[in-house]
């Protein structure tokens, strides 16, 4: 989902064009001086452009901005953190005829959000990022479109470097995720198999999955949410107990916490404070299934303790497996008050 975007004008012209802007954009707020605003209850006003330029960027609001894009670049400036922080900026001239795509073009989705306002005014969108220009992928855009979590954001640059130079790029995708983008750019990347054995290459490359190595600074590790964690717990299991237990196993099987996607357990362990908590400091959903659920899910390592405590063979391997797992990555562990198993989902 596109966050707000304010579009802004200060003058007569623009302002119309403001309006128009708004009609047809969804998510989006006109913002105005009063003088342009007049008594129109569906326009914001405001008398410092910096403070609405600093209130977006700390809520990350995207801009549309239809003006100099001297006073914009000026206006900013102040408030910029870095392209994985910084909403999208785009600049239109008040004849309509064009919109730059001036900040956060990948991540931020200021290209599309530059082509979608040239789309409604009839207008040339400007686009600058040099991948866009070549009609090369851009894997950080393509990251943020698709959910996932990007490691090392620096190594986007050698990545979009190494193709801009002509030269393949170390793929390691062994879900298979970025299939489509091999299709579209043939001649593009190397597809290898082996991890180990790619990192031990020269050059750049890419890794999609959940594994967790040594990362060379020229690999770029992108992290789909597709990982789930099935847990167990005693009775009153506090909340950092839990996440140390699951920060300590992952770190110990090599597995990337940026790729979990959620903790599922057992229904009479649904209100358990301790793992909610631990979901939401992990900032994944938390998710539960009955007895009867969970009865019909094979698992390698049945329990008959935990079938005489709550009636299932299985919490935590049955769990992750019936929340979309499609194999166990992590086969069940026992900490001091907790068990744990991971699924890799679809």
């Amino acid at each position: 989902m596109r966050p707000t975007t304010r579009i802004l004008a200060l003058t007569p012209q623009g302002a119309a064009l403001a309006r128009r802007l708004c009609n047809n954009l969804a998510g989006s707020q006109c913002w105005l001086p009063p003088v342009q605003a007049g008594d129109d209850p569906g326009v914001k006003t405001f008398h410092q452009l910096t403070q609405v330029f600093q209130e977006a960027f700390e809520r990350r609001e995207n801009l549309v901005c239809i003006m100099a894009a001297g006073i914009v670049v000026r206006s900013i400036t102040p408030y910029l953190r870095g392209k994985d922080a910084d909403p999208a900026v785009v600049v239109v001239d008040e004849g309509g005829q064009f919109a730059v795509s001036l900040l956060s073009g990948h991540l931020g989705g200021a290209n599309d959000l530059a082509r979608e306002v040239a789309q409604i005014l009839g207008g040339t969108p400007v686009i600058t990022t040099a991948t866009d220009v070549q009609k090369l992928p851009a894997l950080d855009s393509l990251a943020g479109a698709r959910g996932w979590a990007i490691d090392n954001l620096a190594a986007v640059r050698l990545v979009s470097m190494a193709l801009l130079s002509g030269n393949k790029v170390r793929l390691v995708d062994p879900e298979g995720y970025l299939a489509d983008v091999l299709r579209e750019n043939p001649g593009l990347f190397m597809g290898e198999n082996d991890l180990d054995a790619a990192l031990a290459g020269e050059g750049p490359g890419v890794y999609v999955g959940f594994r967790e190595r040594a990362w060379p600074p020229g690999w770029l590790i992108l992290r789909p949410k597709n990982l789930v964690a099935g847990m167990g717990c005693h009775k009153g299991t506090p909340a950092p107990e839990i996440l140390s237990f699951i920060e300590e196993t992952f770190r110990q099987e090599r597995l990337s916490l940026a790729s979990l996607k959620a903790l599922a357990t057992i229904e009479a362990k649904k209100e358990e404070p301790g793992l909610r908590q631990a979901a939401a400091s992990l900032g994944v959903e938390f998710i539960w299934f009955t007895a009867e659920e969970l009865q019909t899910v094979t698992v390698p390592h049945p329990s008959l303790q935990v079938a005489r405590h709550l009636g299932v063979a299985s919490v935590s391997e049955a769990a992750a497996l019936k929340a979309g797992g499609v194999e166990l990555i992590l086969t069940k562990v026992k900490g001091a008050n907790a068990t744990l198993a991971v699924a890799r989902v679809a």
